[in-house]
């Protein structure tokens, strides 16, 4: 495998599948599949995910609550989600353990870099839910901090789509794909993958991410093997 440790993170949408909220089994089934599929070749699998499924706060803002509130409930939303997962990845038959950035034992132990390291370490898949306790904060952000603070190889965007584009593909059928792409051009370009802190926190950080499409079973192994089934953004021209 090209990446030894990786910080994946996952859309709260996703996992939703075609519902719009809640869980889709299928989704979390096969999420859980690829996972242990790259635990089992040895490579170290941190995890967030966001919560958007079941509650997002920035849409609680348009409809009355207040803002730090709001994101205090998708925080918690994430959690949730964080223990779904855990349970799809135990019944796939690997280890993993959630950890969150809010105290909320024995729900989840309180995270730290070097629990975190430990488990990771010891072969657990490591899901770290709560963002980043602060609000104002997207899970962006979320992985992007955690991906640096665990000294990941890359942080792997699983999203619906295959990669990053000059436009929406759904919307423009002459958009075309970056195979690499820097962290200069996608904001030069006013391209949104992730958040513009998200995106300066792993640039400052020379942390590449790469957008890929998780739905497609068997791509995250794909993509820690180093295949070009995504889009690159790092720092190299």
């Amino acid at each position: 495998m090209k990446y030894k440790r990786i910080l994946l993170k996952l859309s709260g949408e996703s996992l939703a599948g075609g519902g719009g909220h809640g869980f889709s089994e299928e989704v979390l089934s096969s999420y859980a599949r690829q996972i242990k599929a790259v635990a089992d070749r040895g490579v170290q699998v941190a995890i967030v995910i966001g919560g958007g499924n079941i509650f997002r706060g920035l849409s609680g803002v348009g409809r009355g609550y207040d803002r730090v509130r709001g994101d205090q409930m998708g925080m918690l939303a994430t959690v949730i989600n964080s223990l779904a997962l855990q349970s799809a990845i135990e019944s796939a038959g690997a280890k993993a353990v959630v950890l969150t950035s809010v105290r909320m034992e024995p729900i989840g132990e309180f995270y730290s870099k070097t629990k975190a390291l430990d488990y990771l370490g010891n072969g657990y898949v490591v899901i770290i839910g709560g963002g980043t306790s602060n609000p104002y904060f997207t899970t962006d952000s979320a992985s992007a901090l955690r991906a640096v603070e665990t000294e990941a190889d890359i942080l792997l965007k699983g999203t619906r789509v295959d990669g990053i584009y000059t436009a929406d593909p759904e919307k423009d059928p002459s958009a075309r794909k970056f195979d690499h792409i820097t962290f200069g051009e996608v904001y030069s370009r006013g391209l949104k993958i992730m958040d513009l802190t998200a995106f300066t926190l792993c640039r400052e950080n020379d942390m590449p991410v790469m957008v890929f499409d998780m739905d497609t079973e068997g791509n995250l192994e794909k993509a820690v093997a180093g295949e070009m089934i995504g889009t690159i953004v790092d720092n190299c021209g």
